[in-house]
């Protein structure tokens, strides 16, 4: 089982053990594999000293979104077979989190994920979405079902998607 957490975890170390954590032995090159799976490599091959970069304190060096992307690198080294995504994307701009939702098809082959989301364009995608109200499950199925079906899901579907404000 590997998490991947809004409140990531980085340590004083460089990029590449920050990475290498969840999973000591392995090689560079599948750390690199996993950056780039979690569109990290780009902009950690850009850094002065690439892997070898020093993240700082809880990553007090990089952006959120550079340590949140850094943090599914770690979780993919890991390999697992279970895959725990808890608001993961929730401290990236709209435009690195559409990258990282196109890469979730190459992350969650062979897994089994379970992905907490406020931002439903974060999981409409998935297999199975269940929507819960207070800690009750008010609604089950695709993305597509739900909004048909026009109740919890369809409604905050509708507000996220279209903005909040009424049409004029």
């Amino acid at each position: 089982i590997a998490l991947v957490s809004q409140d990531v975890v980085l340590f004083d170390t460089s990029i590449m053990k920050n990475i290498s954590i969840a999973n000591p032995k392995a090689s560079k090159h599948e750390i690199i594999e996993a950056s780039k799976k979690a569109d990290a490599h780009n902009f950690i091959i850009k850094l002065k000293k690439s892997y070898k970069t020093i993240t700082g304190d809880r990553g007090l060096n990089l952006s959120g979104g550079e340590r949140q992307k850094i943090s599914i690198a770690r979780a993919l080294i890991k390999k697992p077979k279970i895959l725990i995504l808890d608001e993961a994307t929730s401290a990236l701009d709209s435009e690195i989190e559409a990258a990282i939702q196109n890469q979730l098809n190459n992350i969650l082959q062979d897994k089994t994920a379970l992905v907490i989301a406020h931002r439903l364009s974060t999981i409409n995608k998935l297999d199975r979405l269940v929507v819960m109200e207070n800690g009750k499950v008010v609604e089950m199925g695709t993305h597509k079902s739900l909004i048909k079906k026009g109740g919890h899901y369809s409604k905050l579907w509708s507000l996220q998607s279209g903005g909040f404000l009424p049409t004029l």
